[in-house]
């Protein structure tokens, strides 16, 4: 029969380990704060022994945390604008961003600056981002015109569940099929 040895870990070992826990993670996924911490807590708590307290180790998670953050491996300003960037060019609508920062544990002024400087560059983003949706998804403008009567509901419907308001989606929906093709060859 092998013994069991009850070795405890020091706590430079754990922060160590835990770093390094964090530095795969971050090369591989380039995470939110709110995402790291969750990973860090389900890895740790898979790993260690069941004495170690929860308290401490989110202690020693916020230690590693704010070591990342002033080595500037991780920056939740950074990740809010680049996640939004490549949202937008996939066609998401302003309130679709703001609920997924929102659930990636962003902090509430990143959400607000991102939202402000998107709204800056363009003042009707969610417009063209309808549009694209519609190009994406060939619903609305981009339908064949005999069925776009048939399919109004469907498609305005699939519009809001993407986050657009009601004026938006009527204006997308609303569009003659030249005006939607001058506007796709803009964008």
């Amino acid at each position: 029969m092998i013994p069991i040895r009850n070795r405890k870990k020091t706590l430079q070992v754990t922060v160590d380990e835990m770093r390094s826990f964090a530095f795969t993670y971050v090369e591989k996924y380039a995470p939110s704060k709110q995402q790291l911490k969750t990973y860090l807590l389900k890895k740790y708590m898979k790993l260690s022994a069941t004495d170690s307290r929860k308290k401490d180790v989110n202690k020693l998670i916020d230690i590693v945390l704010s070591d990342l953050q002033k080595n500037k491996f991780i920056n939740d300003k950074f990740y809010s604008e680049s996640k939004a960037k490549s949202m937008i060019q996939r066609g998401h609508s302003l309130n679709k961003i703001r609920n997924y920062l929102m659930a990636k544990g962003i902090d509430q002024e990143f959400i607000k600056d991102t939202v402000n400087k998107i709204k800056d560059d363009n003042n009707d983003q969610d417009f063209f981002s309808a549009i694209k949706i519609c190009k994406k998804k060939r619903i609305g403008p981009a339908r064949a015109e005999d069925n776009r009567a048939l399919f109004y509901k469907k498609d305005i419907s699939l519009l809001a569940r993407n986050g657009f308001d009601f004026e938006t989606s009527k204006k997308v929906m609303d569009l003659e099929k030249d005006e939607f093709l001058k506007i796709i060859n803009l964008i």
